[in-house]
């Protein structure tokens, strides 16, 4: 499985990015799919995250209620669609990918993902 990040940039506070990860591959099975980020000097820390169906979408307390997750299963692709972006959102973002289901905190957890895109940079800055 390959998972091709991009869409990142640079954008004025309050502006929007949409992000795609393409998915290529053996994807047949693999039912999860999520974004992470890493801001430098940081750890990578969840973002989103989104099951086969679209039935499960977690979020990270920060990007609730601005940023969402969706998926185009035809086109193989998911999409984070960021909306009143902050400088504090600046960070390489990753798109990842699994065949295990997730429960809770299993989402957010890093080494539970086995297949990882490239990043993608997202820079908010006036």
């Amino acid at each position: 499985v390959q998972l091709q990040a991009s869409g990142g940039g640079l954008v004025q506070p309050g502006g929007s990015l949409r992000l795609s990860c393409a998915l290529s591959g053996r994807t047949f099975g693999l039912y999860t799919t999520a974004w992470f980020r890493q801001a430098p000097g940081k750890e990578r820390e969840f973002v989103a995250g989104i099951s086969t169906s679209s039935g499960i979408r977690p979020y990270a307390d920060s990007v609730k209620g601005r940023f969402t997750i969706s998926r185009d299963n035809a086109k193989n692709t998911v999409y984070l669609q960021m909306n009143n972006l902050k400088p504090e959102d600046t960070a390489v973002y990753y798109c990842a990918g699994d065949y295990r289901r997730k429960v809770g905190s299993a989402w957010s957890t890093n080494n539970g993902y086995h297949y990882w895109g490239q990043g993608t940079q997202v820079t908010v800055s006036s």
